[in-house]
């Protein structure tokens, strides 16, 4: 009997990378394509595809490697879930962008064999993607590092400290509510549309930040999202107390961006809950303000003097300090998660604010199945 193998996607504006996706994962047996509605695709994006969901179906259905394809009932990273527990198919396939701990759960769940691929293009022609496809020149995304937190005066006025945030190329489309940034990179896209304009970076990320909190804002993204967009390369931005920092350091040394690059490895928890409140059970004191402080200039040495060890166990220390202030940012399926990558990695933290998004692993060795990330460049 053929064996049947489900994938699940958006597959918006098809392009060679899906197909050879299709053909690999098809050899695998009869292939079923679950396509995200537009629906999900909007609450994980932040957009609404270029292409209806019946569109997607129509053309993903004439694919000749595809059996069948269908629009997920379900909402959300596992809008799938119904279909996948219905058809019990043999095999769940991703790629290695794609995966994430809760597919592999629920297909350890139901028996499913989870196989990951790497994306690769088909042989002779360039690697393709629905981001690279969109525009060439596309908004920046950004990562903190260590400090963060210290952007918000309720915590750097008990103690003063930097955040340290690294801007990344759109080498994929990060989910909306990740802590990447997502909700300040769309303020930009309305500001200045698909790229940043030329001009001071400190002004430009003064005008972003305004716009990103009109008068009136009660919650406050704070600042380092928009330095971290703005200024290619790092960025450390030191506070005391205010929304805006005393000063900014900006490093565009290469063989320090390769450095971060190389050390660092991104394992996707899927878009945090929309109920999810970090702010909950919050408490703040001079000592703990200090501990955060004090980890990210750590961070900031171990990353001048490209020593992967520090720089692992500075960024491990910088997250246990927020933890220490914001215990919601940690539970249960992160502290598994954690415990599984344990042995492979230097040190760990979460994006943003936790709650989902992505746990980011600092190792000097390849971490299987991991996203990569590339820091944005000086442009003209």
């Amino acid at each position: 009997m053929t064996k049947k193998v489900f994938v699940s996607g958006c597959f918006d504006l098809l392009h060679s990378g899906h197909i050879a996706f299709f053909q690999e994962a098809s050899t695998y047996g009869d292939l079923f394509v679950a396509l995200g509605s537009d629906k999900t695709v909007f609450g994980l994006k932040g957009r609404t595809p270029v292409n209806t969901e019946q569109e997607r179906q129509f053309m993903v259905k004439s694919v000749s490697f595809v059996k069948d394809a269908f629009i997920s009932q379900g909402s959300g990273i596992l809008d799938f879930e119904h279909e996948l527990r219905e058809m019990m198919p043999d095999y769940f396939i991703v790629n290695s962008d794609g995966h994430i701990p809760e597919k592999r759960a629920i297909c350890h769940e139901l028996g499913i064999e989870y196989v990951i691929l790497e994306r690769k293009p088909h042989e002779g022609l360039e690697a393709r993607s629905t981001t690279a496809l969109r525009q060439r020149d596309y908004m920046p995304y950004r990562i903190d590092l260590a400090g963060g937190w210290l952007d918000q005066p309720y915590v750097s006025e008990h103690f003063p400290g930097p955040v340290i945030t690294i801007s990344l190329e759109p080498t994929l489309e990060f989910n909306e509510r990740s802590g990447m940034a997502s909700s300040t990179r769309r303020s930009a896209l309305d500001l200045w549309g698909p790229k940043l304009p030329a001009g001071n970076h400190e002004k430009l990320a003064k005008i972003l930040f305004c716009y990103d909190n009109p008068p009136g804002t009660k919650v406050f993204s704070g600042s380092q999202d928009s330095i971290g967009i703005v200024f290619p390369g790092l960025a450390k931005a030191y506070y005391e107390g205010r929304f805006w920092p005393v000063r900014i350091e900006h490093v565009l040394d290469e063989t320090l961006l390769k450095f971060v690059e190389s050390s660092l490895y991104l394992i996707s928890l899927g878009p945090r809950y929309s109920e999810y409140d970090v702010l909950v059970d919050t408490k703040f004191s001079p000592e703990l303000a200090k501990d955060l402080a004090d980890a990210a200039e750590r961070c900031w040495d171990a990353i001048l003097a490209r020593d992967v060890v520090a720089f692992g166990k500075s960024l491990r220390e910088s997250f246990d300090a927020q933890v220490a202030m914001f215990p919601h940012m940690m539970n249960e399926r992160i502290a598994e998660l954690i415990e599984e990558y344990r042995d492979q990695a230097l040190g760990w933290k979460l994006s943003g604010a936790g709650g989902g998004g992505y746990l980011i692993l600092v190792s000097e060795k390849p971490i299987k199945d991991a996203t990569r990330i590339l820091a944005r460049r000086e442009t003209d």
